[in-house]
């Protein structure tokens, strides 16, 4: 795993080791910044489940202001500690070591992106959605891009909450999903 982009270009990555986490493959994560590339300059951005810290450092390197950095696990917060230190990204960075109900209600930022990856087996992605719209923490112009294995599942459940579909990649098992506001 490397930083493809901006500032910390070609950095390689610290992972989690086991299969507790699942990191974003480099064709994905390339596409996805592809995507969104024009979002990120001076962006505030959350990792909700950040795991090693990949996507959100990511944002860092190509010009986003502010990143937040959530992750329950103690083993991920030290992996990001250390992928902020080696990109020497840290400045701008903050970490939650909490669970992701505890941290949404902790924050007071409007983010204007927000990924979500959780762990696919929990079925906690589209919760972590309906609370980050309750709590009114996505900008108006705001992007939350959902990574998911089951976009059917996603966008059933989604369909209850203040969101629109706005795009679906699908590349092999790996789905991602961008949603914005309603209205």
């Amino acid at each position: 795993m490397r930083i493809i982009s901006g500032q910390a270009r070609g950095t390689i990555l610290y992972t989690l080791e086991g299969d507790s986490t699942r990191p974003t493959l480099d064709r994905v994560k390339e596409s996805l910044f592809n995507i969104i590339q024009s979002k990120i300059k001076e962006s505030i951005v959350l990792d909700l489940f950040a795991g090693s810290g990949a996507l959100g450092i990511e944002t860092l390197s190509r010009g986003a202001k502010k990143l937040v950095l959530c992750d329950k696990s103690k083993q991920a917060i030290n992996i990001i500690k250390k992928n902020l230190e080696k990109t020497r990204l840290s400045k701008n960075a903050i970490i939650i070591n909490d669970d992701y109900k505890n941290a949404i209600k902790k924050m007071e930022d409007k983010f204007d992106i927000i990924f979500i990856d959780p762990p696919y087996m929990e079925d906690i992605a589209v919760k972590s959605v309906k609370d980050i719209i309750e709590n009114n923490l996505l900008n108006e112009e705001g992007l939350i891009i959902l990574e998911t294995d089951d976009e059917q599942r996603e966008i059933q459940q989604l369909q209850k909450i203040n969101v629109n579909v706005q795009d679906l990649r699908r590349y092999g098992r790996v789905k991602l999903i961008f949603l914005n506001r309603k209205g």
